[in-house]
């Protein structure tokens, strides 16, 4: 079938991307706290046409990354974890909780400061960094636990952008209404021509980047324009050649071996100073944290309790409580997606440099903690019922 054709070549290269994100980042850190940091630094501050390279890659090539998001997206919702009702309660209850929980948590922990603007920043799922942990577990993971994660993550993704379309406007520029009608104006006409059947690629395209441009001089951030315009793309559920399975196919190694390597080593140049456990006594740190490291966790396995025992849905086969608590330590790992709305929610570089530290430590806790847990639950013999 084609959604699990698609599926299994989504998940070998989100596994295959993972692993390169954690080495790109290690790498970034260790220039960045070298001798040659400056010169590091000054790598993505080049300027090129207008502006740095580090804002092409954040602006720019990121607006690719949530274009593939949101053919991922599309595809669940037709043939996917989420082509029913019944198929995408668990995962959506279980990704708003893991939303709620570590959102609230921030907001407590960082209620009366001028870090506030910061909770979107626990709310978010890397994927990429998710699903390679799972798969060091090996074939001991069944099937369903690894479709929860991925549905759960996408899922995550979706609340992420909206987050960020409706909380986070882009700070360099105030809301301009022509331009942004302008960029809806073209985003109707692609999906005009996805209802006429017309699969001339190249109109796709173009169109796609019209869009892009305008909503990048509109004041809303332009990597939203991705999502808006994936959705326009031709979807054939039975045909495995659509427009949008193959743009999908085209672009899972080029996101997930230049874009988001180049995402990391451009936004984790961190220089590590001293201050080590006093960090947690930042609001802005502790509430990234244990937004992540807790709230998660909490959160997922908490509203998937609560839609399972409503009689909502049912946990899928070889899928318990516990197991689900262990995906939801994997959801803590935030990486790719909180380092982006930090660098939205804040104007003042010590507080992004803040929450990105506190971002990485998080989420190699999360990493670390939840391939144990799941390792020596999936290593004992399980009673489904509970």
């Amino acid at each position: 079938m084609i959604s699990s054709k698609l599926f299994s070549s989504f998940f070998q290269s989100q596994t295959s991307g993972g692993i390169v994100l954690i080495f790109c980042t290690i790498f970034s850190l260790i220039l960045a706290n070298s001798p040659i940091a400056q010169s590091y630094d000054a790598i993505w501050l080049t300027d090129m046409f207008g502006h740095s390279f580090a804002h092409w890659i954040n602006d720019g090539l990121m607006a690719i990354f949530f274009f593939l998001i949101g053919l991922e997206l599309k595809r669940e919702i037709f043939v996917g974890e989420l082509s029913s009702a019944k198929k995408a309660i668990l995962p959506v209850f279980a990704a708003l909780g893991g939303m709620a929980v570590p959102a609230l948590i921030f907001f407590l922990t960082n209620k009366g400061t001028d870090t506030i603007s910061g909770f979107g920043i626990p709310m978010a799922t890397d994927i990429a960094f998710a699903v390679a942990i799972i798969t060091m577990l090996g074939k001991r993971v069944p099937m369903s636990l690894k479709v929860f994660l991925t549905a759960l993550a996408v899922i995550d993704d979706l609340g992420a952008i909206i987050v960020i379309a409706i909380f986070y406007p882009n700070p360099e520029l105030p809301f301009d209404f022509t331009q942004f009608g302008t960029s809806i104006a073209i985003l109707a006409g692609l999906f005009v021509l996805n209802k006429l059947k017309v699969k001339s690629m190249i109109l796709y395209i173009v169109g796609g980047i019209a869009v892009w441009w305008f909503m990048l001089h509109s004041g809303i951030h332009a990597t939203i324009a991705g999502v808006l315009v994936a959705f326009a793309i031709p979807f054939d559920k039975i045909d495995a050649k659509s427009m949008s399975a193959k743009m999908e196919h085209a672009l899972h190694l080029p996101v997930a071996f230049v874009i988001l390597p180049l995402f990391a080593l451009a936004n984790t140049a961190i220089t590590i100073e001293g201050g080590g456990l006093a960090h947690f006594s930042i609001p802005l740190a502790s509430g990234i944290f244990l937004g992540l490291v807790l709230g998660k966790p909490i959160g997922i396995t908490l509203f998937t309790f609560i839609a399972v025992k409503l009689g909502l849905c049912d946990l899928p086969t070889a899928v318990n409580f516990k197991r689900v608590f262990g995906v939801g330590i994997l959801g803590g790992i935030g990486f790719t997606m909180s380092i982006f709305v930090s660098m939205l929610a804040f104007s003042d570089q010590s507080y992004i440099n803040e929450a990105k530290l506190m971002i990485l430590v998080a989420s190699v806790t999360a990493a670390i903690a939840g391939f144990i847990v799941l390792k020596i639950l999936l290593t004992t013999k399980q009673d489904y019922s509970d």
